[in-house]
């Protein structure tokens, strides 16, 4: 099997288990069942898609082909064995259907439902649901790996600390963002400033993807989450990528990609030694907290509004480096206009003013 093959088949697992984690989430016709069958102290066992293989696994049960409802779920989970749905959720198939999945598939399920579940989702590529009425809790299998349905208030109190964990990141964040504007102005940046602040960046989009991870479980209920998501993230993937760039030893944005994934894939610990950070950003690891760091500035020139897409990376071209663009523009402001810079005297204003310098 080639690299193809296994990236496709890798994406479709994926794929299935985002599928499975939407059709349990609150207020879907699935979930309602689920928490009726929950409520009734009852166990089922649901099969949803690839129904060809499913029902070639089992046998007996009833043959049903009816629409499929809630209420009706429920009712058919009073009886033993399986109930096989359709992959759209639209037709119940079968009720009390006994699954003989091969017993020696792996799994590291106890319970007799669970370990069925677990087996039934490796032999085919149906979502399987597992309720147990002794632990009152909701298993979903996708390829042999489950995961449990978590109730909703365990997900808003998640939900409630993610979003303080952020907001409070995201504000010293921003507070340490300005300050280090004011210290490449003055050229004064050292690598503990970047230290900390690659620090504060993947402490806050981890916390995000977090969050993302419960909206998704939340469904309709995680839609005031996702505004508080998008609100404290946003501008931070690009002005993350950005001064990446104006530290890496080599600025392409190729080069940014893999810094972040380095970064994201250091434990705590290591992600807040200079050394560590300094090594990935392409440098010698001898370099000290207080070693000077040079930016080139393409996060400075982007904040300035008349530096338009694009702009930043050509005026750092020309120039070279952040100090080199400020003595420029001291020097003779319309020379920014020579190489496509639009109103350079207004961008000249900007900087001057940004470095305490404007009338």
């Amino acid at each position: 099997m080639d690299v193809t093959q296994l990236d496709t088949g890798a994406a479709d697992r994926e794929q299935r288990l985002q599928d499975a984690i939407r059709n349990t989430a609150p207020g879907t016709p699935l979930r309602v069942a689920l928490d009726m069958i929950l409520a009734g102290h009852l166990g089922a066992l649901v099969c949803v898609g690839d129904t060809e293989n499913v029902l070639a696994a089992g046998d007996d049960g009833f043959k049903l082909d009816v629409s499929f409802t809630a209420n009706r779920l429920f009712e058919l989970c009073k009886m033993d064995g399986a109930v096989v749905v359709d992959r759209d959720l639209t037709k119940i198939l079968r009720a009390n259907y006994h699954l003989n999945p091969d017993p020696s598939l792996p799994t590291s399920e106890t319970g007799t439902r669970h370990r069925t579940a677990a087996r039934m989702s490796l032999l085919t590529k149906a979502m399987v649901v597992s309720v147990s009425s002794r632990r009152s809790v909701i298993n979903v299998y996708v390829d042999g790996k489950g995961f449990q349905v978590r109730p909703v208030s365990d997900l808003l109190t998640t939900v409630n600390q993610l979003t303080v964990a952020m907001q409070n990141t995201r504000s010293q964040l921003d507070r340490n963002l300005l300050r280090l504007t004011s210290l490449e102005l003055d050229n004064m940046v050292t690598l503990g400033d970047l230290t900390n602040l690659f620090y504060l960046f993947e402490v806050l989009l981890s916390a995000g993807s977090e969050l993302d991870d419960c909206i998704v479980q939340l469904g309709r209920e995680g839609k005031i989450a996702q505004m508080q998501r998008d609100e404290y993230l946003a501008g931070v993937e690009e002005a993350y990528t950005l001064m990446i760039r104006d530290y890496a030893a080599d600025s392409s944005e190729e080069t940014a990609r893999t810094v972040r994934r380095r970064l994201h894939d250091t434990v705590n610990t290591q992600l807040r030694s200079a050394k560590t950070v300094a090594r990935i950003l392409g440098f010698a690891d001898d370099r000290g907290e207080d070693s000077i760091m040079t930016p080139l500035g393409l996060r400075t020139l982007s904040r300035v509004p008349v530096v338009r897409e694009g702009m930043a990376d050509k005026i750092v071209d020309e120039y070279g480096s952040l100090q080199e663009v400020l003595e420029a523009v001291d020097d003779d402001p319309s020379r920014l206009g020579e190489i496509g810079v639009k109103n350079p005297d207004v961008l000249a204003n900007s900087l001057h003013r940004m470095w305490g310098k404007g009338e």
